[in-house]
C-alpha cells in the first residue's frame, strides 16, 4: 500500500463562546462532523472539545472553547472554510476565534485508523512549532494514565519556550490529546526528551499499555490569524504573524 501524501496545509480553528451558548455548541458537535468531512478539499477533519490539559478527566473540560483540525488538499480550499456552512455556524456563536496554519514536519501513529498527515520527511524548522498528541485510551488502563498526567502537566506549565497549550478530545473520556506551541524545535525537544517527568511518562507508555491507538505529530507554524488568547497564548516574541479580529 502506498503512503498517504503529505498535505501542504493543515489548519487548526479554535472558537471561544459565551457560556450561554454551550447547549448550541454541544448540538454542533453532534451534527456538524459529517458536514465538515464533506466540505470540498477536506481530506481529514475532526471537531474537538478542549480543556486545560492538566488532568484529561471530565473536570478538565472547557465548555466555552471548541476546535476543529482540518487537513486540506489546497490552500484555496482552506480559505473557503469561513464561508462554509460549518465555519459560519461556529462564527454565529463565537465571541472570538483564531486560526493556525500548519505544515506537517513529522508524524507517527494513527488517528481513527488513518495517517492523516502522511509520512513527513522532517527537516529544519526555523521558528515556532506545534506539537499534537492524540490517544484513545484502553478503558482498563485509563485510571493509571490519569494518575500519571498531573506531574507532566505541571512541568509543562513552566517549560521554557512554551507559547500556548491546551487539551483536546473527541469525547469526554478516553479520547484525549494535547496541543502545545513552542518558540522553536529545540524547546520542544528539551521538554519532550530531557524533562524527567515527561521522560518517565514516555518510559511507562509501552509497559503500561495505556493506548489502543496513538498519534504524535509536529508542525511548522506558518501563521496565526485572530485572537491568540483563544489558544491560551502565554508568551510573545515569536516569529508568527498574529492578526487581531476587529
Amino acid at each position: 500500500m502506498s503512503e498517504p501524501a503529505v498535505p501542504d496545509l493543515v489548519t487548526l480553528h479554535v472558537w471561544r463562546i459565551p457560556r450561554t451558548t454551550v447547549p448550541r455548541a454541544l448540538a454542533r458537535m453532534a451534527t456538524l462532523p459529517p458536514r465538515l468531512r464533506r466540505l470540498p478539499g477536506v481530506r481529514f477533519a475532526k471537531l474537538l472539545g478542549t480543556g486545560t490539559g492538566t488532568g484529561f478527566g471530565p473536570g478538565d473540560a472547557d465548555l466555552t472553547r471548541w476546535a476543529a483540525l482540518v487537513v486540506w488538499d489546497s490552500a484555496a480550499a482552506a480559505d473557503r472554510f469561513d464561508d462554509s456552512p460549518v465555519g459560519r455556524s461556529w462564527a454565529r456563536i463565537a465571541r472570538s476565534s483564531a486560526r493556525v496554519d500548519l505544515r506537517p514536519v513529522t508524524s507517527r501513529g494513527e488517528w481513527s485508523g488513518r495517517r492523516p498527515f502522511g509520512d513527513p520527511p522532517g527537516g529544519r524548522v526555523a521558528g515556532p512549532v506545534l506539537a499534537l498528541t492524540r490517544a484513545r485510551l484502553r478503558p482498563r488502563r485509563a485510571a493509571t494514565f490519569w494518575r500519571a498526567i498531573p506531574p507532566v502537566a505541571a512541568a509543562l506549565h513552566g517549560a521554557p519556550g512554551l507559547l500556548a497549550r491546551f487539551g483536546v478530545g473527541e469525547a469526554p473520556l478516553g479520547w484525549q490529546g494535547t496541543v502545545s506551541v513552542w518558540r522553536d524545535p529545540a524547546d520542544l525537544v528539551a521538554f519532550a526528551y530531557r524533562h524527567p517527568e515527561h521522560r518517565a511518562a514516555i518510559t511507562r507508555t509501552p509497559t503500561e499499555g495505556w493506548y489502543a491507538e496513538e498519534l504524535f505529530a509536529r508542525f511548522e507554524v506558518r501563521d496565526v490569524v485572530g485572537d491568540r488568547t483563544v489558544l491560551g497564548w502565554v508568551a510573545e516574541g515569536d516569529q508568527v504573524t498574529g492578526k487581531e479580529h476587529a
